[in-house]
């Protein structure tokens, strides 16, 4: 029996002393212990003295690794169909592209210009996803990707995006279904751009020639932008190339356009300001004509009285 203790107990003295070794040794990895872990069977008593002498596994971490691996291995088909994640795959592309087409035209504000086909990519296929159309297999997109959760993520990423299209009114600015730019935003654009070349061809010197030249062409900006601007067919796009062209106008170029509307704002303001007189003085003309068509009848009874008494008494 003795024997058989001493050779017991060399035995776990040589595994200690080379776990020691090993662990003060050799500067040991998370990945490393990970692969020895894998590459050893996890009932041999080498695999056992490492875990518990090693400073970076535990037994709990053993747990951990278990339940990633059964995560990594769930069953997604049966939480969505393979119809409704192409749908998904697909909006998440054009989610992208309709992002950065937003990104790259924020300054200067090109947004309706230059992202409308994007986004009417992405509204058609959200409302794909959205519409209540079941798909083969008898399943419903909406559901399975919509409501099939509390943060319902799709539905909020799509809603920021349409929320910041609705704000930037780029409907005004774009034909329904997407296909193209309205007439008036291409003629005003035009305008735009006729106003600026003109601004080109004589920014070099004195500004007085570029003031006396091109007063003409801002003009008919300005009165285009006023018109619009009554017809609420003004986006986001057109406000802000707007401001750009007034502030080169006015403080880049030191320019001032005379306004032709005082003269009429000057006799109106006069006529308002002689109102009460004219008020006042007609009110006492008609009052005197009154009283001296009231003294009248008086007068002619007196006289017809007086000619009766003369009468009776004849």
């Amino acid at each position: 029996m003795s024997i058989h203790k001493n050779c017991y107990f060399l035995l776990i003295l040589v595994l200690n002393i080379y776990a020691l070794v090993s662990g003060d040794g050799v500067n040991v990895t998370a990945s490393d212990s990970a692969d020895t872990l894998t590459q050893s069977s996890p009932y041999s008593p080498a695999a056992s003295v490492v875990l518990v002498n090693s400073p970076v596994f535990r037994k709990p971490d053993v747990d951990s690794i278990f339940s990633l691996n059964l995560l990594s291995s769930f069953p997604e088909d049966e939480e969505i169909s393979v119809y409704c994640s192409d749908l998904l795959h697909i909006f998440g592309q054009r989610y992208v592209t309709y992002v950065n087409c937003s990104v790259n035209s924020a300054r200067p504000v090109k947004v309706c210009q230059n992202c409308y086909s994007s986004y009417g990519s992405l509204t058609e296929i959200y409302l794909k996803i959205s519409s209540d159309q079941v798909v083969p297999g008898n399943e419903s997109c909406r559901d399975s990707i919509l409501r099939n959760d509390r943060l319902m993520l799709v539905y909020l990423l799509y809603n920021n995006l349409e929320d910041i299209w609705g704000k930037s009114d780029c409907a005004n600015c774009v034909t329904k279904g997407f296909h193209s730019l309205k007439n008036d935003t291409l003629y005003f654009m035009s305008s735009v751009n006729q106003t600026l070349t003109c601004f080109e061809k004589y920014k070099e010197g004195n500004y007085t020639e570029l003031c006396k030249s091109c007063k003409n062409t801002y003009r008919g900006l300005n009165e285009l932008y006023s018109r619009m601007e009554t017809n609420t067919t003004l986006c986001i796009d057109i406000e802000d190339v707007m401001n750009v062209t007034r502030k080169l106008w006015s403080k880049e170029y030191n320019c001032s356009l005379p306004r032709e509307e005082t003269v009429p704002v000057i006799a109106v303001s006069s006529f308002m300001l002689f109102l009460p007189i004219i008020f006042y003085l007609s009110s006492f003309l008609h009052s005197e004509q009154k009283k001296r068509k009231l003294i009248h009848p008086k007068r002619a009874r007196s006289y017809n009285t007086l000619m009766n008494i003369q009468d009776k008494l004849s």
